[in-house]
């Protein structure tokens, strides 16, 4: 046998049993995975694994085959798993490449064959949950895009102002401090100004009101920046009545330090005086204009004062701005716990809701089977749609169907019909093939095995003359007709039933797209 190639691409396991539309073979399902076979290998006792899940076996040497130590057949060295001595099975690949899948997505309406959903919808359907690399929260796959630009927690945005890159939690933060935010003077009502120029324009700004120069000395006056100068030559006298305690003040400052017999200069004032000597004071004062030293007041004095007041209201500033972003960063904090317990509360949420609608599916499939139930060994299937489902033989995408199960008594055998609309095997292309199934039922412990009675099979004539009809009895050293240990056993009956040149043109077997087909179990000796 040839020895199963270790580099093989499959890299997964079985292929979910619920993605298939109709019941599955036995001799389609992995032994260790117990899905359906994806790239199926056959071990030298005949049972069949993934290649995958072969490869995982054998990883560290030979291993025994439990499901031949369950079906008690364990024979050294056929039952022992070896890589040298397994070969891939083409042809059980081939028969699960045209079984009819669909997808288990929600809202997911895809339906084809194994073949097509592996090589066009598996991993690309666009309603499959997906993980975000950044924020790790599920997506549906065709929301990913709108999620990334839009909803993603952990998305870098650039700031629309200095173009610096943020992530999307910090960009509301970034904009408080951000030097180019766009800002409006509430004063004359510009927008628009970049924060780095906003304090430029509010001194600037002929709008923007601000307190008198002359307020440090006691000017009350409130005065729009447009309209300063015209305060302060219309309020000179003022200020000057405002400033004179002042400059007396320091006259007399300088007159008390300096000594009785010498000319004495003010640095601040430019202020000379000399002992007893009127006319040179009187001299001197003149060529000392007042108007200058109130310059040299502003100049020199009055400044320091106000640069102390900025300093003050900037460092208060500071204190409220750093009060305000700590409350802002704990808010931020609670907020995002809050999201992450109410985004797990919803993936809870929803894995229940998928459960729950998995469990309705299977609820919704009992509930059909049991309405076309019978407990008398006589079933009878109609078939519907006969054109469509004939179409779907011959392209492969559906080439069985099982009918719903019937028993021969309410605790007797479970069974079912296999019908091929295009043949099968002698059959293929030209007739109608037809199967009894021997399935496990709940109460087989108490039946006598191998399965017996005589079975019929039959192709109703609509007009009630003449119908097509084929009996057989089980052959007891079958494993078809043994006591099942998998869902259902190997079908058996007539792949030749019934020639499909029977079911053209006005057929009696053929009315309204129907047909209709009954199995009669003989019950004797039960």
């Amino acid at each position: 046998m040839a020895r199963i190639s270790l580099d093989c691409q499959s890299s997964l396991p079985g292929i979910p049993l619920s993605v298939l539309s109709v019941p599955m073979e036995n001799k389609y399902k992995c032994q260790q995975c117990l899905q359906v076979l994806r790239k199926p290998v056959q071990a030298q006792c005949g049972h069949r694994f993934c290649v995958h899940c072969f490869k995982q076996l054998t990883s560290s040497g030979p291993k025994p085959c439990e499901a031949c130590r369950q079906e008690e057949i364990y024979e050294e060295p056929i039952s022992i798993l070896n890589s040298n001595e397994a070969f891939p099975d083409n042809a059980a690949g081939r028969e699960i490449a045209s079984l009819p899948a669909r997808c288990l997505n929600r809202d997911c309406t895809w339906t084809g064959s194994i073949k097509e959903y592996e090589a066009q919808h598996e991993g690309r359907c666009e309603y499959e949950q997906v993980q975000c690399e950044a924020c790790q929260s599920q997506v549906v796959r065709r929301d990913m895009d709108r999620h990334n630009e839009r909803e993603c927690e952990a998305r870098t945005l650039n700031c629309k102002y200095c173009k610096l890159t943020f992530n999307f939690k910090d960009i509301k933060a970034h904009d408080e401090i951000c030097q180019k935010f766009p800002l409006q003077c509430k004063d004359c009502g510009k927008k628009k100004i970049p924060r780095e120029k906003f304090q430029d324009h509010v001194k600037s700004c002929a709008k923007s009101k601000n307190a008198c120069p002359f307020s440090e000395v006691g000017c009350k006056s409130v005065i729009e920046n447009g309209k300063l100068s015209d305060h302060e030559h219309s309020s000179a006298m003022e200020h000057l009545r405002l400033l004179l305690p002042t400059v007396l003040s320091m006259v007399r400052t300088r007159a008390d330090g300096s000594g009785s017999g010498e000319w004495q200069e003010d640095s601040g004032l430019g202020l000379y005086r000399a002992p007893d000597e009127g006319s040179g004071a009187a001299a001197s004062s003149q060529s000392v204009d007042l108007e200058k030293k109130v310059s040299l007041l502003e100049s020199d004095a009055i400044p320091v004062s106000a640069l102390e007041n900025i300093v003050c209201v900037l460092n208060r500033e500071v204190e409220r701005s750093s009060l305000t972003l700590e409350a802002f960063a704990h808010q931020h904090r609670l907020d995002q716990e809050k999201i992450e317990s109410l985004s797990t509360k919803i993936r809870q949420l929803e894995r229940m809701v998928n459960m729950r609608d998995l469990q309705l599916s299977e609820t919704e499939q009992l509930v059909r089977e049991l309405q076309l139930c019978t407990y008398d060994g006589i079933f009878v299937w109609k078939i519907t749609d006969f054109s469509r489902r004939r179409q779907e033989a011959v392209a492969g995408r559906a080439p069985a169907m099982f009918s719903p199960a019937f028993y021969s008594s309410k605790y007797g055998y479970k069974m079912c019909l296999r019908l091929y609309l295009n043949g099968d095997g002698t059959g293929r292309g030209t007739h109608l093939s037809l199967f009894f199934v021997v399935m496990r039922g709940k109460c087989d412990a108490l039946l006598k095995w191998p399965f017996s009675q005589k079975v019929t099979l039959m192709l109703l004539d609509q007009n009630n003359r003449e119908h097509i009809i084929d009996a057989f009895r089980p052959d007891v050293t079958s494993t078809s007709f043994q006591r099942p240990i998998s869902e259902m056993n190997i079908a058996s009956g007539c792949p030749l039933f019934c020639p499909l040149a029977k079911l053209a043109g006005k057929s009696p077997y053929l009315r309204d797209d129907t047909i209709f087909i009954k199995a009669i179990v003989d019950l004797t000796g039960l």
